[in-house]
């Protein structure tokens, strides 16, 4: 499917930028610009995670966002907004080659060192807020990760399961308040449940049922596995979350980062780049790899993965993010 982008030119500075059609840092030091580009990946496509909507940073002012007629709307929002998404490192079921589905198990020592690289990439992007899976694979990540970040802002997981655990988790300081980060938890963004499979040995689930009936169960996107869900059953919930709850807060002026699974991240980024059901079967997405969407004038706007802690060029793709990154490197010289 061909993706149209435009880009403009946003600060001087100097800075690295991302050539996302030949996959190459071109630096520069005069003005950043970025020209509109067309890019298409047919066959499968190998994507990391990320996305945005309208917001504002606590470092950044906010600016009206006009309405175009079409995408998310509100009466006050900023002009941008960042939203990362990322799936989780690997799991020690992902390593043994396991159907893990719903079954909650923890990382890898290389699930650890993935969300640690992940956390470098996205280190000088600004986030006010983090949802998460209620999977320990995926709150792991989102911890790891949130330990590189350049403000050192603590990530705090929120209980309001109930009046007493929310009540009880209350932070009276406000210097405390202003220095940590909201890790909202959500069964909704779990990875899809697998039914029977979980748990199963995927090749010799194979050499069981049929290479062809697997392959099924995994990429079909309305047949489920017995049992189970199917990715149209995930994205039901997934999509539903992220429009009711996690859209509101970025239209609000929160930058926010999504840690969660391949399927549940499958089924929102099928939502963000409009894939078709047939377009979305063939969207792999790598263990612990960032991908960034800008939200401006209501549409979002894919730009790819962070290159990595001391490059410019992801902050570079507008201007409230150079901003951000000039404005870090002051506080923390």
């Amino acid at each position: 499917m061909a993706v149209g982008t435009t880009h403009h030119t946003i600060v001087s500075t100097q800075s690295h930028l991302w050539n996302c059609k030949n996959s190459r840092l071109d630096e520069t030091t005069t003005k950043v610009g970025l020209v509109s580009i067309r890019s298409s990946s047919p066959g499968n496509r190998k994507l990391g995670l990320v996305c945005s909507s309208g917001s504002k940073s606590s470092i950044i002012d906010p600016v009206q966002l006009p309405s175009s007629g079409k995408g998310y709307h509100s009466p006050k929002r900023s002009s941008e907004s960042s939203l990362i998404l990322i799936r989780h490192g690997e799991s020690m079921w992902n390593e043994k080659n396991l159907f893990t589905g719903c079954v909650d198990v923890p990382l890898t020592p290389t699930g650890v060192e993935e969300a640690i690289e992940a956390g470098k990439r996205i280190c000088n992007i600004p986030i006010d807020v983090i949802f998460t899976s209620a999977m320990i694979r995926a709150q792991m990540t989102a911890m790891l990760a949130m330990m590189q970040h350049r403000r050192k802002k603590v990530p705090i997981i929120t209980h309001k399961e109930s009046e007493q655990p929310h009540s009880w988790s209350q932070i009276y300081s406000e210097h405390t308040r202003k220095q940590y980060v909201p890790v909202i938890t959500a069964w909704q963004l779990n990875e899809r449940m697998y039914g029977e499979l979980q748990g199963l040995n995927k090749q010799e689930t194979a050499e069981r049922f049929g290479k062809e009936q697997v392959h099924e169960w995994r990429r079909s996107y309305e047949m489920p596995p017995p049992n189970g869900e199917s990715l149209a059953m995930c994205a039901d919930r997934a999509v539903t979350y992220f429009k009711d709850q996690v859209v509101p807060q970025l239209i609000a002026g929160k930058l926010v980062m999504v840690v969660a699974h391949a399927n549940s991240l499958r089924s929102i980024i099928m939502h963000l780049d409009k894939l078709t059901s047939q377009e979305v079967i063939s969207l792999e997405l790598s263990t612990g790899i960032p991908m960034l969407y800008i939200f401006k004038e209501g549409e979002f706007l894919r730009r790819g993965s962070p290159a990595g802690p001391s490059e410019a060029s992801v902050y570079a793709y507008t201007k409230n993010l150079a901003q951000y990154r000039q404005k870090l490197d002051s506080m923390v010289q």
